[in-house]
């Protein structure tokens, strides 16, 4: 569908509140807005919500379509249909790729990937086949030893839009505790007492020789380029001034109540994983997104590693911390991160934005979507 038309007898999700209205859209854009009937019929919703397209700024979810099981490389333009498909039929109308750069250990490389994915994306869009509006997030492994290299390539031959600074070290950030980081990594690769001993010594070798001048050339890097940046699992208030010294927009999953309320305080939004709050919890022992958003200092959720939470997550809120209705709620999943990442023509029902779009049925509870519009085109 494309051209002018009218969404009818809708629950429009407007900035602080869901009123029952109607939208016009034409040339992709959002022309009319009113609440009640139309002046003329439109498509009718069925007094279905409305709401603005979601904007996902970190999944990793693409690389699993790449390599859905171990030893398995599928066809990167096939891994990027499929994935941008499932983006889609999760209301996902803006979706930044997370894509991992600088090998992350010697037993999981994924350097090799890094261009063919970025190439099969492009691909894709220059063909028209993509449903959702594709940008580029590097996930910077800030002390693997090839992460410049690879950083200084993409960026000099390819838009970006966000950075994130990484660093996975043992005892640092995300695992603060050790025995979390052994945890992980055995889970992860089956890893011996002996090769975790080798591998954690082996990391906090690359930390000691590459931290502090690999995070200076990426933030600089960065700079030049205009990427908006963002860090990733901060723990600390010396976590946080790092970040604010830097020039840090979005403090991706902190680890504590008081990195995320110092970030927050800052101007610095704060991201968490919607998979958290759908879980109640977080799955590597870290702080509770739910409590964040409890204490108030909660702006973005991320649907992470599952796509379908992203809805979920924010109807989660809506519905179990207090002070959150759905109008704001839905804000963390499309005007927050629309605003943290510099989009301004997107993530509201407002006159002269895009007409991106999701058609919400709640059925027992669970938000359904319907229908998507991307620039006022419906693709799914």
């Amino acid at each position: 569908m494309t051209g002018s038309f009218v969404i009818d007898n809708a629950r429009l999700v407007l900035s602080d509140d869901v009123v029952p209205g109607w939208v016009a859209i034409a040339d992709g854009r959002i022309a009319e807005i009113g609440e009640g009937r139309p002046p003329e019929r439109g498509l009718d919703f069925s007094g279905d919500i409305l709401s603005p397209g979601l904007v996902e700024l970190h999944t990793d979810h693409l690389e699993t379509h790449l390599k859905p099981r171990p030893k398995v490389q599928w066809p990167e333009i096939s891994a990027v249909v499929a994935y941008d498909a499932q983006i889609a039929a999760s209301g996902i109308t803006t979706v930044f790729d997370s894509l991992r750069v600088g090998s992350d250990d010697e037993y999981a490389p994924f350097g090799g990937d890094l261009w063919p994915l970025i190439n099969a994306v492009s691909a894709a869009e220059r063909t028209g086949i993509l449903r959702s509006d594709h940008k580029v997030h590097l996930r910077c492994e800030i002390c693997a030893g090839d992460v410049l290299e690879q950083t200084q390539r993409v960026v000099g031959h390819h838009p970006v839009q966000l950075i994130s600074l990484m660093d996975h070290t043992p005892g640092a950030r995300q695992f603060r505790n050790v025995a979390n980081w052994k945890r992980y990594y055995s889970g992860k690769h089956s890893f011996s007492d002996a090769m975790l001993d080798r591998f954690m010594k082996e990391k906090e070798a690359l930390f000691s020789a590459n931290y502090e001048r690999h995070r200076r050339t990426l933030v600089e890097l960065a700079r030049t380029h205009n990427v908006v940046m963002a860090s990733h699992d901060d723990t600390t208030v010396d976590h946080v001034k790092e970040s604010i010294d830097d020039g840090v927009a979005i403090a991706e999953f902190p680890t504590t109540v008081e990195a995320a309320s110092a970030s927050h305080a800052a101007g610095i939004a704060v991201l968490m994983g919607a998979p958290n709050v759908v879980r109640g919890g977080s799955h590597s022992g870290n702080v509770a997104a739910e409590d964040l958003a409890r204490e108030g200092v909660l702006d973005i959720l991320s649907s992470d590693y599952v796509p379908a939470s992203l809805l979920m997550g924010a109807f989660a809120l809506a519905s179990r911390v207090d002070g959150y209705g759905l109008a704001q709620a839905l804000k963390t999943v499309t005007l927050h991160p629309a605003r943290a990442a510099g989009l301004n023509d997107r993530g509201a029902i407002a006159l002269g934005l895009r007409a991106d779009l999701v058609r919400i049925h709640v059925a027992s509870d669970l938000p359904v979507v319907r229908e998507v519009f991307r620039d006022g085109r419906r693709v799914i």
